[in-house]
């Protein structure tokens, strides 16, 4: 197929539909009812209309109108595009998660980092899933992209932090950290805030694994995290640490970095989420292509109650879409 003739200065972005049950096309009916965000960028959804539907109906949101497409090289300009990923009627059980609703994620999500990996797409935004497909996500991912290093890094307006392990248990996360899975993950998040984020010399603040990290002497710390630090300074990566959280933290000092490398999960989104106040976005660094997601998870709790609010979604929109206007060099 040709691509449409009025798609070439816009940025098209992918967007999955996330769990039919829970929130997410609440939040993308919400994002996207101020159609001047299509002036900006071309999105295509890949879900299903009769979905979108239902849930415009239930929310009195009726004057929102879309274009169906069956390739995202044909999406249209100025309006919202959807790609319906099955032809057959989908049981639409809001706050229920489902064996459907968790198929439907995954076809959703397979069919856009297809499209992505193509780069029919130019960037990505996954729309909030259950864990069990999240959990997914990263060897889908490795799997189209041939087993790249990457790092998922939370970004807010002001606060970057990089994640060494994922939301895995503790136990795991800790018996899988070792001073060469640092290394490369500094390597990563550098390389990224130069190629993402336009930042010339990047200084990254790393984070220990005990309380006083940096302040006594922890084995962790002399074992993995300062040969790490050392071995990324001897690549003339600017790194500083090992900190403690409250050294990091409690009087501001991580404002004089470029980004933080957390070891864990909690460790990393326990402080975002207190300092983050308006929220933020997920964004996977070292692939070779833009993918974001919003900060949250699938809302079965509030689903179908109209009290989900899209700011998360947007930010993950407006991140990826500068991301993909840095790499293209700024224009």
């Amino acid at each position: 197929m040709q691509d449409n003739p009025q798609q070439i200065l816009m940025p098209r972005v992918g967007i999955t539909h996330g769990d039919i049950n829970g929130i997410s096309y609440e939040i993308i009916l919400k994002a996207f009812a101020d159609a001047r965000i299509m002036t900006l960028l071309t999105p295509i959804l890949y879900g299903q209309s009769k979905v979108l539907s239902y849930y415009k109906k239930n929310f009195g949101i009726e004057d929102f109108t879309y274009s169906l497409t069956r390739d995202a090289r044909q999406a249209w300009a100025y309006k919202f595009n959807i790609i319906n990923i099955v032809d057959y009627e989908l049981k639409i059980e809001p706050g229920q998660p489902s064996a459907l609703s968790d198929e439907m994620s995954g076809v959703s999500m397979k069919k856009a980092v297809e499209d992505l990996q193509s780069e029919y797409l130019d960037a990505l935004v996954l729309t909030p899933s259950s864990q069990k497909i999240n959990q997914k996500l990263g060897g889908l991912m490795a799997a189209f992209f041939n087993n790249p290093e990457t790092l998922r890094v939370l970004v807010s307006d002001f606060m970057r932090i990089g994640l060494v392990t994922d939301d895995i248990p503790l136990r795991e996360a800790l018996a899988k950290i070792d001073v060469a899975m640092v290394v490369r993950k500094l390597e990563v998040l550098s390389k990224s805030l130069k190629t993402d984020f336009g930042i010339n010399a990047p200084k990254i603040a790393v984070m220990g694994f005990n309380p006083h990290a940096g302040e006594t002497c922890n084995t962790d710390e002399n074992d993995i995290v300062v040969p790490a630090i050392t071995e990324a300074q001897n690549r003339r990566m600017l790194v500083f640490g090992p900190f403690s959280p409250a050294r990091l933290f409690v009087k501001g000092a991580w404002l004089k970095y470029d980004a933080i490398l957390a070891m864990t999960y909690e460790q990393g989104v326990m402080p975002f989420k207190l300092i983050s106040v308006n929220g933020g976005a997920y964004y996977w660094a070292g692939l070779p292509a833009v993918c974001t997601a919003p900060m949250h998870g699938p809302g079965f709790d509030i689903a179908n109650a109209n009290q989900a609010s899209p700011d998360a979604l947007r930010k993950a929109i407006y991140l990826a879409m500068d991301i993909v206007k840095q790499k293209k060099g700024g224009i």
